[in-house]
């Protein structure tokens, strides 16, 4: 084995949050169109352009979304079985949402009946809104700790329920995440379409970006002054098998910022986050989509890393009991599991990020209303 477990284990907790972070780049833009689709578009031929500015990379997109999960699975299994108990049913409304994108795209434009394309509009603007809030929540419930436990044969059992989980503090955090991929979609469509679409599109990216420069700021004064972290008190030897319930921890108010006093250099995590957001609507407003996007790209990373960084090394802390919470030092598999799947990602990132950056370079360009009436039947 090349590198020692406990290596294995922190570059499995960096892979996953590439991951995350490829998701929220690219599948986060579409969910952020889909959301503005009936503000955006005003009619038929107008929903259609907006509809085809992602129709030919979505699916590609929802590629690392299920990547993300299958990674989780394999990596984290213990965090896996716990998060499917404890955010059932959250879970199940991202995906009954995302249901509706694919049959959106394909069911709309087979019958001409406005009533029948309203249908599959809203169907869409669900599609997006839902998943970009749930994801929001969902971080905001991991930072406030979740109510599950161990039993004496280490199943975990989940104490709350789906109401608990659309508290305050989570909600809040949904109104940064539903802001920032809609910020992020209006950048991209600014940049896909014109004229009108384009500046309908590049107003939402402005508002989103400033909601999501508020909402973010609250959410980290309210970490820092009103939410009680986790921290280690002690734990065996990381780089063996350290089962779940081996380690002692506390909570502690300001613990999530421990690491920040600890590493100054991340700071530069959350300063990314503002600073893009505030350069995306300048850029915007100078009607520069190009750059602008990538500063929306800038920001998105930047409110992930911070979460992530904030947290570490928890990845599902506890508030029921919090000697269970699940860290990237207990929840993880094997060595033989971590290692081969090392390798897998070494040879077949780099192919996946190269063909995507092909295809997005094929694709470019803008999508207007007379291609679409020349095209016809073959687009969305």
């Amino acid at each position: 084995m090349i590198f020692d477990y406990d290596t294995l284990k922190f570059i499995w907790w960096l892979f996953v949050g590439v991951l995350l972070i490829g998701f929220a780049l690219t599948d986060g833009f579409d969910l952020g169109v889909a959301a503005l689709l009936r503000y955006a578009a005003r009619n038929d031929d107008e929903r259609r352009v907006v509809i085809n500015s992602i129709g030919p990379v979505w699916e590609g997109n929802q590629v690392w979304f299920v990547t993300a999960g299958g990674a989780l699975f394999a990596a984290w299994p213990l965090v896996y079985a716990a998060a499917f108990s404890g955010f059932y049913f959250a879970l199940l409304l991202v995906l009954l949402a995302l249901i509706l994108r694919p049959v959106g795209f394909d069911f709309r434009s087979k019958v001409p009946d406005p009533r029948w394309r309203g249908f599959w509009d809203w169907g869409l603007f669900v599609s997006g809104a839902v998943p970009a809030l749930v994801f929001g929540v969902t971080f905001g419930n991991l930072l406030q700790g979740v109510p599950f436990h161990y039993d004496d044969t280490l199943r975990p059992f989940y104490t709350g329920s789906f109401w608990q989980l659309l508290n305050p503090f989570a909600l809040l955090a949904g109104v940064v995440s539903l802001a920032m991929l809609v910020m992020h979609g209006g950048m991209y469509l600014q940049l896909r379409t014109e004229g009108a679409i384009a500046a309908r599109a590049a107003r939402a990216a402005r508002v989103s970006a400033l909601v999501l420069i508020g909402a973010f700021a609250a959410a980290g004064l309210w970490v820092a002054g009103g939410i009680d972290g986790y921290r280690i008190v002690s734990m065996p030897d990381p780089n063996a098998v350290v089962p779940p319930l081996a380690k002692a921890i506390e909570r502690a108010g300001g613990a999530w910022l421990a690491n920040f006093r600890a590493h100054p250099s991340m700071w530069l995590a959350p300063a990314a986050g503002f600073a893009g957001a505030l350069l995306a609507v300048w850029l915007s407003a100078r009607n520069r989509p190009g750059p602008g996007i990538v500063a929306s790209a800038v920001s998105v990373a930047g409110v992930i890393l911070t979460a992530g960084l904030a947290m570490f090394p928890f990845i599902m802390p506890s508030s029921s009991e919090p000697g269970a919470s699940l860290t990237m030092w207990d929840a993880t598999s094997s060595p033989l599991t971590l290692s081969i799947m090392f390798w897998v990602v070494v040879l077949f990132l780099p192919i996946v990020i190269g063909y995507t950056t092909w295809a997005y370079r094929k694709m470019r360009g803008k999508v207007t209303v007379k291609d679409i009436r020349e095209q016809g039947g073959s687009v969305y």
